[in-house]
């Protein structure tokens, strides 16, 4: 079995599509009709999320940590728990490829780093997409790390300790652990997601939070010029 684990704060707006998408990515043929288990851990929600999620499909556990880290870290050992071989983790604001799941375990390693792409762009400098892509390595190889895009093994993750409490960078915590441990690492542009470039992150760190620093940044450099 398969388990991909969704970490969720206040997302109903979002979360359907993003388990929608691991649905059709669960019946790629490549995957033999192995079963995928969906997590969604709704963490801290007063809004629909956890409804929206169920009717998508996902299995929710509601928790109360306001803690990416902690909140990845239940899903995962609610996976292990239920017997899952794979651990796959996206973001509730991200939509994962078709052969995602597929592609992760394509890879042959004991864990996979995959890449993302962003579709909209609204409300940030003009140039803040080319700026993105200028200094983003869209390829085999890279050395970029999302918790959106991001799979291990079962036994890779306990032997690395899982993710660590943390309210950002969890996801680099663990690769790093990973690594440390000796698992190998796919750094593969063949593993895609779409996800988002919204200004109002769920958190003051990490991916949407760089860039809305960056789109600051450049939009003091050119004031009154929007995307």
């Amino acid at each position: 079995m398969l388990a991909v684990v969704i970490p969720a704060h206040n997302e109903a707006e979002v979360i359907g599509a993003c388990v929608r998408s691991v649905g059709v990515a669960a019946q790629h043929p490549l995957l033999l009709g192995e079963k995928i288990f969906v997590i969604v851990v709704a963490d801290d929600c007063f809004d629909h999320t956890d409804a929206f999620a169920m009717a998508a499909g996902a299995v929710v556990v509601s928790v109360f940590k306001r803690n990416v880290g902690k909140a990845r870290a239940q899903g995962a050992d609610l996976a292990i728990a239920r017997g899952a071989r794979w651990l796959a983790f996206t973001d509730a604001d991200t939509q994962v490829a078709p052969d995602w799941l597929s592609s992760q375990l394509a890879c042959r390693t004991d864990a996979v780093c995959g890449v993302i792409g962003i579709t909209d762009w609204s409300g940030h400098a003009f140039n803040v997409k080319e700026e993105f892509y200028r200094t983003y390595r869209d390829e085999d190889g890279h050395r970029h790390i999302h918790g959106a895009n991001l799979g291990c093994s079962t036994a890779a993750y306990r032997k690395a300790g899982g993710f660590q409490p943390l309210t950002f960078n969890e996801d680099v915590a663990l690769v790093d652990a990973l690594i440390a441990t000796g698992a190998s690492v796919g750094w593969s542009n063949k593993v895609r997601v779409s996800t988002s470039a919204r200004l109002d992150s769920r958190t003051p760190w990490g991916f949407g939070a760089t860039l809305r620093a960056a789109s600051e940044r450049l939009a003091r450099a050119m004031p009154n010029v929007i995307a």
